[in-house]
C-alpha cells in the first residue's frame, strides 16, 4: 500500500509539472506581438505579392497599396492552413498594377478598425513594349459595337476574378498551358488599334498571346477549379479556373471547350483545344493570370511558387 501511495505521489508530481510548463509555454504564445511579413520585399509593376500575418484573431484583416495618397489596390486574408509560433497564419495576395509609376508606396495592413503594420516599399521601374493592331471591320464590330450581352459578360467575369473565395488548390509552381514557343504578343504590352474609319484606341494587354494551330490541346496551368467555361462575344471560347483564393488564369479563343463549370482539374489537364473565336487575328492561345482583380504577368508563377508556405512558415517562425 505504501509503495502504491508513493506511486502515486510521484503521477501527481508529474502532472502538476506538465501542467506549469504547458502554461508557461502558452503564456509565451500568447505574450508575442504580431508579426506582418511581405514576399518579396519589392514590388514590380505587373507581379504578384504575398503578405501575411500571424498572431492577430480579433478581427477580419485587409491590406491596401498606396500610391502618392491613391490606392492602387487591396487584398483580403485567408487561412494559410499552418501555423507558426504566434499561432494561425493569414496570407493576402496581392498584385502591383501593370500601370504603377515607379517611386514610394506604403502597403498598410489594417484590423479591428486600426493599423496593424505598414511598409514602406518602393516600386521599381518596368519598361512595357507597344504594338499597334489594324482593325478590319468585323473585329471593330465586336470592340465598340453596344452590346447588352457583352455588357453582362463583361460584368460576370469583373464579379468572378474580383471575388477572394476560400479554395487553396494549390501552392505550388505554374506551368505552360500550351506547347507553343512561338509568344505573338507580350504582357503589359500598350496597345493601340486603328480602325478602316481612321479612328484609334488604346489598351492594355492583360495577359500573353502564345500561337497555336487550331486543335493544339490547351491545358490546366495548375490545379483548379473550373469556374466559367462557355462561349463569349469578346474572348471566344473562355475557360477561367480558380487556384488560390483570389488567384484566376484565364483561358480565351479555345476552339472547343472540355470541361464545365464546376469541375475539378490537376495540373496539366485538357481544358480544350486552341482557336481563333472571339477578337482574335489568328489561331492562338491567350493566356491571362489576375490576382485580386489585377492584370498578372504569367511568367511570374512559372519555376516557383508565388505561396511559398516553406518561407513564409520560416519568417514567421523567426
Amino acid at each position: 500500500m505504501k509503495h502504491f501511495t508513493r506511486l502515486w505521489r510521484v503521477f501527481l508530481l508529474l502532472v502538476s509539472l506538465t501542467t506549469q510548463i504547458s502554461c508557461q509555454t502558452t503564456g509565451a504564445a500568447l505574450s508575442l506581438e504580431p508579426k506582418t511579413a511581405l514576399f518579396p520585399e519589392t514590388l514590380r509593376p505587373g507581379e504578384p505579392y504575398v503578405v501575411a500575418v500571424s498572431g492577430y484573431q480579433k478581427a477580419p484583416l485587409k491590406a491596401s497599396l498606396f500610391r502618392d495618397g491613391q490606392k492602387l489596390g487591396s487584398g483580403r486574408f485567408f487561412e494559410l492552413g499552418e501555423s507558426g509560433a504566434r499561432g494561425k497564419i493569414y496570407c493576402a495576395i496581392m498584385a502591383a498594377p501593370s500601370t504603377a509609376a515607379e517611386g514610394p508606396a506604403r502597403l498598410l495592413v489594417e484590423g479591428d478598425a486600426a493599423v496593424l503594420s505598414e511598409f514602406e516599399l518602393t516600386i521599381e521601374s518596368r519598361n512595357f513594349p507597344s504594338e499597334t493592331i489594324a482593325i478590319t471591320g468585323g473585329m471593330q464590330d465586336i470592340l465598340t459595337r453596344p452590346d447588352p450581352q457583352k455588357t453582362r459578360e463583361a460584368e460576370q467575369l469583373w464579379a468572378i476574378i474580383g471575388r477572394t473565395g476560400t479554395g487553396l488548390y494549390t501552392d505550388g509552381n505554374f506551368i505552360m498551358p500550351v506547347n507553343s514557343t512561338v509568344q505573338t504578343s507580350r504582357f503589359g504590352t500598350r496597345r493601340i488599334y486603328k480602325y478602316p474609319d481612321g479612328r484609334s484606341s488604346t489598351s492594355i494587354h492583360a495577359g500573353v498571346d502564345w500561337r497555336a494551330p487550331t486543335g493544339t490541346p490547351i491545358s490546366a496551368c495548375a490545379p483548379g477549379k473550373v469556374v466559367l467555361a462557355r462561349a463569349r462575344i469578346v474572348s471566344g471560347n473562355t475557360v477561367i479556373l480558380e487556384h488560390m483564393p483570389g488567384v484566376y488564369s484565364l483561358y480565351y479563343h479555345m476552339d472547343r471547350i472540355v470541361v464545365t463549370e464546376g469541375d475539378f482539374v490537376e495540373t496539366g489537364s485538357r481544358l480544350g483545344d486552341a482557336g481563333a473565336t472571339g477578337f482574335a487575328t489568328g489561331a492562338h492561345l491567350h493566356w491571362e493570370v489576375r490576382v485580386a482583380a489585377e492584370n498578372t504577368d504569367p511568367a511570374r508563377f512559372l519555376g516557383r511558387a508565388v505561396l511559398d508556405k516553406a518561407a513564409i512558415l520560416a519568417t514567421m517562425n523567426e
